[in-house]
């Protein structure tokens, strides 16, 4: 249930500025069957932060990547995957948050079923 509150009926407020996340559109990503909404962008919070909502597809990845001084936190809202960081596995499932810190390496990949999650950065990654 929380998950469907997200996606359609969510809200994203900072300072004058309002954003319904069912009204945003889905962004192509690098990756095959990634894709992104982004709901807090760093020009409102002055590159000090940002989130954004990320759908990766049944079966598809973010490959392995590093952002270079940028702290990321991962809430899963739904489906199921696996996160990798460096030399440890996690299991991406509902209610779990992972704190990626700066410079580490890490991908993700969807099980069966689509992934959704937060994906927050500080300093703002765009």
């Amino acid at each position: 249930m929380e998950f469907f509150n997200v996606l359609n009926n969510g809200k994203a407020f900072c300072i004058d500025e309002e954003v319904n996340v069912n009204d945003l559109k889905w962004n192509k990503t690098a990756s095959e069957g990634v894709y992104i909404k982004h709901l807090v962008e760093g020009r409102l919070t002055d590159n000090k932060l940002s989130c954004h909502l990320v759908k990766i597809g049944a079966g598809c990845e973010i490959s392995t990547h590093i952002h270079e001084g940028k702290l990321e936190l991962h809430e899963i809202l739904d489906g199921e995957g696996i996160g990798f960081l460096e030399n440890k596995n996690i299991k991406y499932i509902p209610g779990v948050s992972v704190v990626i810190l700066p410079d580490i390496q890490h991908r993700v990949i969807a099980g069966e079923k689509d992934l959704y999650l937060l994906a927050k950065f500080t300093p703002a990654l765009l």
